[in-house]
């Protein structure tokens, strides 16, 4: 607009200056939108990022609900035992023969000749006795017995000369027959005192105590000039010594009566003891008490244990691990249990992947395992640690256990393996 325009509309036109101030506030007012579009398109993108967000965490969200609508159970299939149960039972060792050696004859103690510890085979001395009283009476029985022979000799003469006489008809049929019998008893008599004799040898040949058998001293209750009393006097603490064969021993155990059944004359057995650590010593059955306590519902079982090297001790307390016949009826872990207010009952998958509750009767308990008696025909798939929320009708997806994985076919993954991966 020229000047001539702007006096006419009494309008002053700009000046220079105020031109040059109008350029610069059109540059802000530019350089304004400018930064308002960078924000709108950084506030657009972080608008579209927080609804792709959204909508992402919504689909996981989606997905995890999905996911933990699944139940996943690990599994475990019903079976025979494929080898035998080990029991294990306590025991004490004891020697084959333990034998104590009592006084037969009354005196004392003249010596010793073999201590604790001492190794001894049968027939071997191993102490003598003083018996002045039974040596006195020896003599005096020996003195007897020739007077009754002395006794013997003289009726014998008297019944022969009466005899003679009474042949003549000098003496009576009554005198012969009193002069007889005089000469029998004198016999009789004569036969005692040889008896008496004989006892009171034998008597003494009991001065010296040999040993019974092969083994070692395990006791010596004794020493020089103890008074001896004859015979056992009360029981194994009178006893001189005691002689313990200890190759081999023998042990003896009490097996419950539910495991009865399963022992057999001949079986190997495992004996171990705390103190010899990693070391297992075999044995075998060697018989049982072919019944039942009933005081305690056990049977007993006697065990013969070599020891040829010495190393286990009679008096030892061992454990014994018992092989059992195998059994064919079914066993299941015990972690497969359900106990309720119905029973004992299994969680049992079937075909659909799907729970059913089977009530079970159980029978021995083998630790780890448990015997099925009834409820389960054996192959059945059957939830380990069921849930307390787990009813019939659920449907799982299983994880077999390590021992009882299917085995994969050739040329791919088999159903069970399929059906053992998460989705």
């Amino acid at each position: 607009m020229s000047e001539e325009r702007h006096s006419q509309m009494a309008v002053h036109p700009l000046q220079v200056a105020d031109a040059g101030e109008l350029l610069k506030r059109g540059a802000i007012v530019r350089r304004t939108k400018i930064v308002m579009a960078v924000v709108l398109v950084v506030l657009g993108l972080g608008a579209a990022r927080t609804v792709v967000s959204r909508m992402q965490n919504n689909k996981e969200l989606e997905a995890g609900v999905v996911e933990r609508g699944h139940n996943y159970v690990k599994t475990t299939l019903a079976k025979s035992s494929e080898a035998g149960q080990t029991i294990a039972l306590p025991g004490t060792l004891q020697g084959y023969t333990q034998s104590p050696i009592y006084a037969r004859a009354g005196g004392y103690v003249k010596r010793w000749t073999k201590d604790i510890g001492a190794r001894v085979t049968r027939g071997e001395l191993l102490a003598e006795i003083e018996t002045p009283e039974t040596d006195l009476q020896l003599s005096q029985a020996i003195a007897v017995q020739q007077q009754t022979q002395f006794s013997l000799d003289l009726a014998k003469s008297t019944a022969a000369r009466w005899d003679a006489l009474r042949k003549k008809d000098v003496v009576s049929q009554q005198e012969l027959e009193e002069k007889r019998s005089a000469s029998d008893q004198a016999a009789s008599n004569l036969a005692a005192a040889v008896a008496n004799v004989q006892r009171l040898s034998q008597l003494q040949g009991f001065k010296k105590l040999l040993a019974p058998t092969d083994g070692v001293i395990t006791k010596r209750n004794v020493d020089t000039g103890d008074l001896i009393d004859a015979g056992a006097g009360g029981g194994l603490s009178r006893a001189l010594f005691i002689v313990t064969q200890t190759d081999p021993l023998r042990l003896y155990i009490n097996v419950p009566q539910s495991y009865a059944q399963l022992i057999k004359v001949g079986q190997t057995v495992v004996v171990t003891q705390a103190e010899l650590s990693g070391q297992k010593f075999e044995g075998k059955v060697a018989r049982t008490g072919a019944s039942i306590d009933t005081q305690s519902r056990t049977l007993q079982v006697e065990v013969s244990l070599p020891n040829k090297e010495g190393i286990l001790l009679p008096g030892a307390f061992v454990q014994v691990a018992l092989p059992l016949a195998l059994s064919r009826s079914l066993s299941i872990p015990n972690n497969a249990l359900i106990i309720r207010g119905e029973g004992t009952m299994v969680a049992v998958i079937d075909e659909k992947n799907r729970v059913n509750i089977q009530p079970v009767q159980l029978g021995r308990n083998y630790g780890v395992k448990v015997e099925v008696m009834s409820g389960l025909k054996g192959g059945e798939r059957l939830v380990l640690n069921p849930p307390d929320s787990l009813s019939a009708g659920d449907e799982v997806t299983f994880v077999a256990a390590d021992d009882d994985k299917v085995a994969e076919p050739a040329g791919g993954k088999g159903k069970g393996d399929a059906q053992k991966q998460k989705p």
